[in-house]
């Protein structure tokens, strides 16, 4: 079972009490962009195996949106952060790398 900390409340909430929301760190494309880059923001997704950035939301607790870092193999949880960060941080970054020495970020 996937078990996540929220950062904004502080609690540990399991997977029945988070809503996912996809590919967290995507530039999106709104009105005046070309449709070809409002189509790739729509539908290219990454969908990696192994580490991956997420948006959830806690859905049954205090309901605000935050991110994660986690391995969509082995469900392992690398940090969870503020959703309004752009780029992950420094520290979520040497977390993964501290655990998976070979990983590089793309």
């Amino acid at each position: 079972m996937l078990i996540l900390k929220c950062p904004n409340c502080g609690l540990m909430a399991d997977e029945t009490e988070l809503a996912p929301g996809g590919e967290a760190h995507l530039k999106r494309f709104g009105p005046g962009s070309s449709d070809e880059a409002f189509e790739g923001y729509l539908f290219a997704r990454e969908n990696t195996k192994g580490v991956s950035f997420e948006r959830w939301r806690h859905a049954n607790g205090c309901g605000k949106w935050f991110l994660a870092a986690r391995c969509t193999v082995t469900l392992e949880v690398f940090a969870t952060y503020s959703a309004q960060t752009s780029e992950p941080p420094a520290e979520v970054i040497e977390a993964i790398q501290a655990r998976r020495p070979d990983w590089n970020r793309r």
